[in-house]
This record gives structure tokens, sequence and C-alpha cells, in this order.
């Protein structure tokens, strides 16, 4: 294989770093859509705390990455 070594371990935590900002971005455009805010997603609390659950909205996220992957499964073979 091949060494792990500081530089390598830099080279994982930048990945990382990377993948998290894409994350962000994108929850940060599917809540300027109004993805989080779908009937059935929790939001309750008061003056000092706020509890949201996107029930609907995971539900959604997961049946539209299901089906972008059996998609590329059909196609790929």
């Amino acid at each position: 294989m091949g060494e792990f070594g500081p530089g390598q371990m830099a080279k994982w935590l930048v990945f990382f770093g990377l993948v998290l900002v894409a994350i962000g971005l994108v929850v940060m455009l599917l809540g300027r859509f109004g993805v989080f805010k779908l009937p059935g997603d929790l939001d309750f609390g008061s003056k000092n705390w706020r509890i949201f659950v996107p029930i609907t909205s995971c539900i959604v996220i997961s049946i539209i990455l299901t089906l972008i992957l059996w998609i590329i499964k059909f196609f790929h073979g």
C-alpha cells in the first residue's frame, strides 16, 4: 500500500473538510427551496429553546437519493 504519515493524514482531513462544506451548501440550498418546511416536519419550542425534527424532509430526501442510486445502478450494469 503506502506509508500513512502526516502528509497523507492532512490530505484526508482536507478531503473530509471539503465533503462537509459541500454537504452544508446542499443543506443551505435545500432550505432556501423550502424542503425543511414540509408538513410533518416537527418544529416546537419556546423563547429560549427550539427543537426541529425534519421527519418528512428526511423521507423525501431518502426517496430521491434511492431513485438516483437505482438509476445509476440500472444504467451502469
